[in-house]
């Protein structure tokens, strides 16, 4: 006689290394958290999980919105590892771009991590701010950067938002966890990375003499790639994917009006404006297919490679659009640095310009 299938789901380890084992129980093909295993809370949640579905009740955090909104007194609403978990479902589906995940995916995770650790079991309505700075001073040890502990906590903080607005959690949680500062330079352990700034014509002529393949139909690819941003002040990612029907080369200036780029989402508009130096380069690109069939991260690893072949200091190649942005300033004004690189506000072009410096130094040497 065949083998009874258990109907039942089990009661499961759930271990990752470096981290304290977990319970879980898979129902209706999904795997919830339970909290350490072995522990008492956890085996309460295996049983009333387990008793929801045997009733025919969902299990899912967001199948019931209304019965997990919490308005009653005894009712202490969903646990910050089902909110989390319930919030991963909405960002899979929201941070997609052409149909594919965004880097805020695996930022959204990472930030997420420390906080499933640490406060799992919780109610998601009693997530306070102590609990947030502890999730903080987690990021700190790890080693993070400053900026990128408070754009993880601010993470964090949209989290609880979207589940105000989900009927998830009270509002009030969410207002509470606005007072947690981030960190100030000067007052934390955290490092702070040194700030981009332009790099000059000499670092950018010893790279480029390192740029060339070794064979191959494109020898020039890479270089050309690099000279291109240099020409336009474009971001790596806008010349990925274009291609020759995307430029409009009627004028004296070749045009292409971007609807795949950084601001898209907020409704602005992005043009590449290509002049005769550009256009040299434009010509050596393929007629059909993308002009640079490669991935960012490869432009990024050759020129790190080519800086250690000339010997001088690593920079990415985003450095050469702040190398733009300054030349533009200083010797035509920032309205045509802005409209060049793209900038929404006049402020963030505000930050390229040496001509500021040269002036500082000329009245130390006649003043100082």
């Amino acid at each position: 006689m065949p083998r009874q299938k258990n109907t039942i789901p089990s009661y499961l380890l759930y271990k990752v290394a470096g981290r304290e084992a977990q319970a879980r129980v898979r129902i209706n093909g999904k795997d919830i958290l339970l909290g350490p295993y072995g522990s008492e809370e956890s085996r309460i949640k295996y049983g009333t999980l387990i008793s929801q579905a045997a009733g025919g009740l969902s299990v899912d955090p967001l199948a019931n919105r209304v019965t997990n909104r919490v308005t009653d007194v005894g009712d202490s609403g969903l646990s910050v590892a089902e909110l989390l978990l319930a919030f991963k479902r909405h960002a899979d589906g929201y941070y997609t771009k052409n149909g594919k995940p965004t880097d805020e995916i695996d930022c959204l995770n990472s930030a997420m991590r420390p906080v499933r650790e640490l406060f799992a079991m919780l109610p998601a309505r009693d997530f306070s701010p102590l609990n947030l700075k502890a999730v903080q001073q987690r990021y700190v040890a790890a080693g993070w950067s400053r900026g990128f502990v408070n754009a993880s906590t601010h993470r964090i903080r949209r989290i609880w938002k979207w589940a105000v607005s989900e009927g998830l959690v009270p509002v009030t949680t969410w207002q509470a966890l606005q007072a947690v500062p981030g960190l100030k330079a000067g007052h934390t352990t955290a490092p702070d990375h040194k700030r981009r700034e332009a790099v000059s014509d000499e670092q950018i002529e010893a790279v480029r003499a390192h740029l060339l393949m070794k064979r191959g139909k494109r020898r020039e690819l890479y270089r050309d790639w690099f000279d291109l941003m240099r020409a336009t002040g474009a971001r790596p990612s806008e010349l990925l994917g274009l291609t020759m029907a995307d430029i409009d080369m009627r004028g004296d200036v070749w045009i292409a009006d971007l609807t795949d780029h950084k601001n898209a989402h907020r409704g602005l508009p992005r043009k590449l404006f290509f002049g005769p130096q550009s256009q040299l380069i434009l010509r050596r690109c393929p007629a059909t297919g993308p002009l640079f069939p490669n991935k960012r991260r490869t432009l990024a690893d050759r020129v790190k490679a080519a800086c250690l072949a000339a010997k001088i200091p690593p920079f990415v190649p985003y450095a050469l659009r702040h190398t733009k942005a300054t030349e533009l300033r200083d010797a035509i004004g920032i309205e045509s640095a802005q409209a060049t690189l793209g900038h929404a506000q006049p402020n963030m072009t505000a930050r390229y310009s040496s001509k500021m410096d040269k002036l500082a130094i000329a009245a130390a040497k006649a003043c100082g």
